[in-house]
């Protein structure tokens, strides 16, 4: 913690200084830092890159993946919180750190809304309900019959206290009244490791971890926790087709500092999204189970805004606490 609230002071001290309020018309005109919270190879990282080598082409400058990862996100979101605004630090954000973590972890360095400019809602990460084949459920709608008729003796495994895979199982027993043993794992492919091998007989889990075991039987996908199909996959069902009103979307999206001018955030809006769009960005995004967005900034306020409230009241509710 100390060693944290070290790194933002300085980061606060270094971006005291003359703000670059005039002449945006001309930015960039020297290297961007885009600040990936997490270690390399998790989604932030990869959109941070992929997006990255784009901006670098369009924008002429060259573009720096700045991986700060600790206390779930909060130290490199605190980092970029307090950069100097002015176009030269964005981040790769998600649900996890702009709309639960305030909920769970105390002086956290940074507030969701006030401390950032959102640039664009990037991509959602398609979450997926797996069940071992041994479970004797097909769907839904089985599910609940089962857990129903057998409370507390299902546990399902996520990646992590307070992650979007863990609040979806909570969301999913307050709108039932079905009653599971959550499993906290250090990440979803411990998670989907044990749910391979019949250690666990569920887990919310990124789609792309499980499909590959879908396709060989070794696990059974249930369902999707968005509002609406994946389009890559359309058989699967969604959850709320069974479950109206469920849905925990996990997302990933880029933001600047607050005060970083409106120009600047239009020019990085267009840019990011045109990258995303790029086919071979696309191409690689995809199949990672991360579905291409790309929206206004306004837009993206907006799913902050709602995701706060929604998961707030649900962690309240549910009485959850970090791990």
């Amino acid at each position: 913690m100390r060693a944290w609230l070290t790194a933002v002071g300085a980061v606060a001290v270094l971006s005291v200084g003359p703000v670059a309020s005039a002449g945006t018309d001309a930015y960039p005109t020297r290297p961007i830092t885009i600040i990936a919270p997490y270690p390399p190879g998790a989604t932030n990282d990869l959109t941070a890159r992929l997006v990255g080598a784009k901006l670098a082409d369009s924008l002429g400058q060259a573009v720096v993946i700045e991986n700060r990862s600790g206390a779930s996100g909060n130290i490199g979101t605190a980092l970029t919180a307090h950069a100097a605004p002015d176009g030269y630090t964005m981040m790769v954000g998600n649900d996890a750190t702009h709309a639960t973590n305030v909920f769970l972890y105390k002086d956290i360095g940074f507030d969701p809304v006030t401390s950032f400019a959102p640039i664009t809602l990037a991509v959602r990460n398609i979450i997926a309900l797996a069940a071992t084949p041994s479970l004797p459920v097909k769907d839904i709608s089985g599910l609940l019959d089962y857990a129903g008729a057998n409370p507390d003796t299902l546990s399902y495994g996520s990646s992590g206290t307070g992650s979007p895979h863990h609040l979806a199982g909570e969301l999913l027993q307050q709108l039932t009244g079905i009653r599971l043993v959550h499993v906290p794992y250090r990440g979803g492919g411990p998670a989907v490791a044990d749910l391979v091998a019949g250690q666990i007989p569920l887990a919310f889990a990124s789609l792309a971890a499980v499909v590959p075991f879908r396709q060989s039987g070794r696990v059974r996908i249930l369902a999707v926790v968005e509002r609406e199909r994946y389009a890559a996959l359309p058989e699967i069902p969604t959850i709320a087709e069974t479950v109206p009103g469920f849905e925990m979307s996990s997302w990933l999206g880029f933001f600047a500092p607050a005060g970083t001018p409106a120009p600047i955030i239009d020019r990085l809006n267009r840019a990011i999204i045109a990258a995303l769009r790029a086919d071979d960005v696309r191409g690689k995004l995809e199949p990672a189970g991360l579905e291409v967005v790309g929206s206004t900034s306004a837009e993206f306020a907006s799913v902050i805004r709602r995701d706060l409230a929604l998961r707030g009241e649900l962690i309240r509710s549910r009485g959850i606490q970090p791990e």
